[in-house]
């Protein structure tokens, strides 16, 4: 077994902090230590938190830390920041909103950069993810940065995904038309103190009058962050979700999904590194890269099928 797999077993913090860098900097050991990471995993409740900026998941998720806590339960935070075009690190860093926790040894906090990734959500998130389960927390909270394709992509990588919107945002027409809708297991509606929350609640319910979910009906969970209120119902609904996972076709039906896809994002991976590296071998194939004229689609085509034939 890898030696940094053992001592997260062991509930080595460093070890797992340590795994997590290896991790995003794609280090050669990776699929060997994350091999050996998926033979340990304890099966944690997986958790998305997404939703437009400005909705308040960074509050909403400090304040769940603060419910789970007292329920006596162990928990990971991935937030899942916009990539500095400076640094290539994560811009925002760790959150400040939740300061409160980063002495708590029940709870890690781990800020990661998209990278460019096409989806929003680097493929580092999954692997992380399996590693705090593999350590043995209770519940991994997934926050992503709120924009873009990573909302879609959060469902690949999570058991339970909970989209925040906030009463008189004027969000809810564009995440209609995202179709982000069709990715949550229930609906978050924070800051409920401020006006128009009937109105979201109705249009909500009318929404899924006309989806007409089968099998699970995503509740409507109204929150107060900056009040703690909420958080009781909000976690009982995500524990339902779970329940429903386990116990229906439906459930067996995602991961299955979910492995499939998994499968083909390494592949991609594998294949792209190896490619690359053939690529970058090769001093006349970069200096096709100094022609602006140069046919992309031709290029991409005859380098591909070269690489394929060097394999055979």
């Amino acid at each position: 077994m890898h030696p940094l797999a053992e001592r997260i077993q062991k509930q080595d913090m460093r070890a797992l902090a340590r795994a997590i860098t290896l991790i995003e900097n794609d280090d050669e050991e990776k699929l060997t230590l994350m091999s050996d990471v998926f033979s340990i995993q304890k099966q944690a409740h997986y958790i998305g938190i997404t939703g437009s900026p400005g909705a308040g998941k960074s509050s909403l998720i400090n304040q769940l830390l603060t419910y789970l806590r007292q329920q006596d339960l162990t928990v990971a935070v991935i937030a899942v920041d916009p990539t500095s075009p400076f640094s290539g690190g994560a811009l925002l860093g760790d959150r400040t909103r939740m300061n409160q926790h980063f002495l708590d040894p029940g709870i890690f906090i781990r800020s990661m950069a998209t990278r460019g990734s096409l989806g929003g959500l680097a493929r580092a998130t999954k692997d992380s993810i399996r590693v705090c389960d593999a350590y043995g927390f209770d519940v991994v909270l997934v926050e992503t940065v709120g924009v873009g394709q990573s909302e879609l992509d959060i469902m690949k990588v999570v058991d339970t995904t909970g989209l925040v919107l906030t009463p008189n945002s004027g969000d809810v027409l564009q995440i209609f038309k995202a179709g982000i809708m069709e990715i949550a297991d229930l609906f978050i509606i924070n800051k409920a103190d401020l006006p128009g929350v009937r109105k979201l609640k109705s249009t909500l319910e009318e929404y899924m009058m006309i989806v007409q979910p089968e099998g699970w009906e995503p509740p409507i969970v109204q929150t107060i962050s900056t009040e703690a209120k909420g958080m009781a119902e909000l976690y009982e609904s995500m524990k339902s979700h779970r329940e429903f996972l386990y116990e229906t076709n439906k459930g067996a039906e995602r991961r299955k999904q979910q492995l499939q896809l998994e499968v083909y994002d390494l592949i991609r991976e594998e294949i792209w590194r190896e490619v690359k590296g053939e690529i970058e071998k090769d001093t006349q194939k970069l200096e096709a890269f100094q022609n602006p004229d140069a046919d992309p689609y031709e290029l991409a085509r005859s380098w591909f099928r070269e690489w394929v034939r060097k394999g055979e």
